[in-house]
């Protein structure tokens, strides 16, 4: 790994990611895989004016030693004091960089009860700090940084020096890292995603229609849906890049009116565990029935969260001819395959992806279709035999992506 170009890397985030502003305070949440990504953000963060930089480190073995040793009372619990820290810093408007190595099924062998256990826990405790980032005055990003098993899972064939200088190449090339001037050319790449999201915007769908293998669903959108695309801005007019790399343009299906059926395209990866094959059947907005082919219960898990975990809270379009989608390679990481396919998540809406949404409160964000859930676990649904139809009010049809690629220009 170039020791230029992981500093270049850590610019990408901090600058175009979070954005980091004079005064600004910041929390780093990193692994200690990913250690030296880390220091360089930490250091950048400091250059660029930070008020205050904290980190907070957390390790896959220490996270596999509570679940392999740790009394079932243990597992459900959480410090309330962990909560208002959380919460404390959200009003003092810490912004939030997350950087870590994916997981893959760190969590493959552990008995998925104690996996819901703890994470329920955490949900329950934390729903209540959902209101902060509605508010749309917390800049965060997410980033991933490349390390010796995250390669290997991807490049068996390789040594594992090869492999991981491989991965470092690939992400270096995706995250535009390999440009003359990165920020620049994140710039450019931002003013084309705002062009589509105003194309998205003047079309103001009622509903999609998804055809493609195993797939056959009508998507409602919400009322007064709002198309995201690239950088979001704060209140105050501060942009910023929720996720290096990005190359969707998401916005809110109604929560109410989802009907058919859908397919993955794409393993995910959740709860530490790996989810393939699998597929979801919807009636009324409501998942009805569903299958996978591994991992199952990561699924009953899922669903069980909530009401609101058994509706969509977003909807994705990304062409199949993305960067990530080019590179021909399955990352097993939701940041990076998401970003080579469109995709759904279950679970809760963002509040930016309807007009206004930060002004709006909870109640009236969920009359005009917007769903509630303590998750939001995106799934892939693209590929190059996908077509999705955008239908007006009127019942004019315009195609929006054919067999997986940009069926408009802008």
């Amino acid at each position: 790994m170039n020791q230029k170009m992981l500093e270049k890397y850590a610019d990408v985030l901090v600058k175009v990611g979070v954005n980091v502003q004079e005064g600004d305070s910041i929390q780093l949440h990193s692994d200690t895989e990913s250690l030296p990504l880390a220091r360089e953000i930490v250091r950048l963060c400091w250059r660029y004016g930070a008020k205050n930089v904290i980190t907070k480190i957390s390790d896959n073995d220490m996270a596999l030693a509570k679940y392999d040793e740790a009394k079932e009372e243990s597992l459900g619990f959480f410090p309330s004091f962990e909560a208002d820290y959380r919460e404390a810093m959200l009003k003092e408007k810490y912004h939030r960089i997350f950087i870590s190595s994916p997981s893959l099924d760190l969590f493959a062998d552990v008995d998925q009860k104690k996996i819901e256990t703890v994470q329920r826990a955490a949900l329950v405790a934390t729903q209540h700090l959902d209101k902060y980032m509605d508010a749309g005055d917390i800049k965060w990003v997410g980033g991933a940084c490349p390390t010796v098993r995250w390669a290997k899972e991807l490049f068996p064939e390789l040594s594992e020096d090869e492999a991981l200088q491989k991965l470092w190449d690939t992400v270096f090339k995706i995250c535009r890292v390999d440009a003359k001037d990165p920020v620049a050319a994140w710039k450019a790449h931002d003013e084309v995603l705002k062009l589509r999201e105003k194309w998205l915007d003047e079309q103001s769908f009622a509903y999609l229609r998804y055809e493609g293998p195993g797939t056959d669903l009508t998507v409602y959108l919400a009322d007064q849906h709002k198309w995201i695309g690239g950088s979001s801005d704060t209140p105050d007019g501060i942009s910023y890049m929720a996720n290096i790399p990005t190359e969707e343009l998401f916005t809110t299906p109604h929560a109410l009116k989802v009907d058919g059926t859908v397919r993955s395209t794409k393993p995910l990866s959740v709860m530490g565990k790996i989810v393939e094959d699998f597929g979801f059947t919807f009636k009324d907005g409501v998942v009805v029935d569903y299958e996978a082919k591994k991992n199952k219960e990561v699924l009953d898990a899922l669903l069980g969260i909530d009401e609101g975990a058994k509706r969509l809270g977003e909807v994705a379009l990304v062409p199949d001819s993305s960067p990530v989608s080019r590179s021909e390679i399955l990352f097993k990481t939701t940041l990076y395959d998401e970003n080579a396919s469109c995709h759904f998540a279950l679970g809760s809406a963002y509040a930016e992806a309807v007009k206004d949404g930060a002004k709006l409160t909870e109640e009236q964000r969920i009359a005009l279709g917007s769903n509630k859930s303590m998750i939001h676990i995106d799934f892939m649904v693209g590929g190059p035999e996908l077509d999705i139809t955008g239908v007006k009010k009127d019942g004019t049809k315009v195609p929006v992506l054919s067999a997986g690629e940009w069926a408009f220009t802008v």
